[in-house]
């Protein structure tokens, strides 16, 4: 009978949210950039492992991680970079930055900004991506529920 009812209550929740729909807001839409469809371009970079990683001692990698991460945080407050982080395990692929930009040339010229790009110890690949215009948010939702900026 206990699990009955319990089937019942989920099936009612289950149809109460697929009748709830949120409502559009056409100011957040354009605030955010978004087309009819809620969605926007991004351009992606793929950070690899870079080429001169070798050439730097553990000294030096760990100051360009430092610096990579004040560059990340300055592409973030500018507007420009919505999401970023690595990748878990030593993998080559080490990490992606998501820009709100135009082009894949302004991304280009943002992700050189990267001291460790600079340096060689990180390379990038670059690809245009269709997603939510809701990513623009992920800025503000992350300082909420980050305690200590990396």
């Amino acid at each position: 009978m206990k699990n009955l009812i319990l089937l019942f209550s989920l099936i009612l929740i289950s149809i109460q949210f697929s009748f709830a729909q949120t409502e559009y807001d056409p100011k957040l839409a354009e605030e955010l950039g978004a087309d009819q469809y809620g969605m926007k371009k991004y351009v992606i970079a793929f950070l690899y492992r870079g080429d001169k990683v070798a050439d730097y001692s553990e000294a030096e990698r760990s100051k360009l991680q430092e610096s990579h991460l004040a560059n990340i945080n300055r592409m973030a407050e500018e507007g420009k970079l919505v999401m970023a982080g690595p990748f878990f395990g030593n993998e080559e692929l080490r990490g992606l930055y998501f820009f709100a930009v135009e082009s894949i040339d302004e991304a280009k010229s943002l992700t050189e900004t990267d001291p460790s790009i600079q340096a060689g110890v990180l390379k990038m690949e670059l690809k245009e991506w269709y997603g939510s215009a809701a990513l623009m948010m992920m800025n503000e939702l992350h300082s909420k529920v980050a305690k200590e900026i990396i």
